[in-house]
């Protein structure tokens, strides 16, 4: 079991992973303001327990590739060419932008039928003038 407390911009959270029969299980719990050493303990003794049980989850298996240590080097590689390569965050915004290339689609084919009829429509008249020039009219 392990217990990490970092600050994320607005408050400090504390992290509590427990590894059993390769699997990881992972509660955040919310302290608020910067945590003293009392807090921490209190947090321990008495709410652990009750977070643990309220959330009761079956775990993550872990698998082996995690367990490996990497270079930091390559790690730090890795990160920074995943921020780069970096699409779309939710799940949410890739919905909108599907939705968003099929409107364009439809409209495109649309659009595409609007100028056939126009066209079709301008030749029927320029094959009409030419019958009425023939007809004498």
């Amino acid at each position: 079991m392990k217990l990490s407390i970092f600050y994320d911009g607005q408050y400090f959270i504390g992290l509590v992973e427990i590894k059993s029969n390769n699997k990881l299980q992972v509660y955040r719990y919310i302290f608020g303001q910067e945590p003293k050493d009392q807090d921490v303990l209190d947090f321990i003794h008495n709410d652990l327990l009750r977070l643990i049980e309220k959330h009761d989850q079956t775990g993550v298996p872990i698998k082996k590739e995690c367990l490996k240590k990497i270079n930091p080097k390559r790690l730090q590689r890795k990160v920074s060419k995943e921020i780069q390569q970096r699409g779309i965050s939710t799940k949410a915004q890739e919905a909108l932008k599907e939705e968003y290339e099929q409107r364009k689609k439809v409209q495109h084919i649309q659009t595409k039928e609007v100028k056939e009829a126009q066209k079709q429509y301008k030749r029927e008249i320029k094959v009409q003038k030419a019958k009425n020039k023939h007809r004498g009219k």
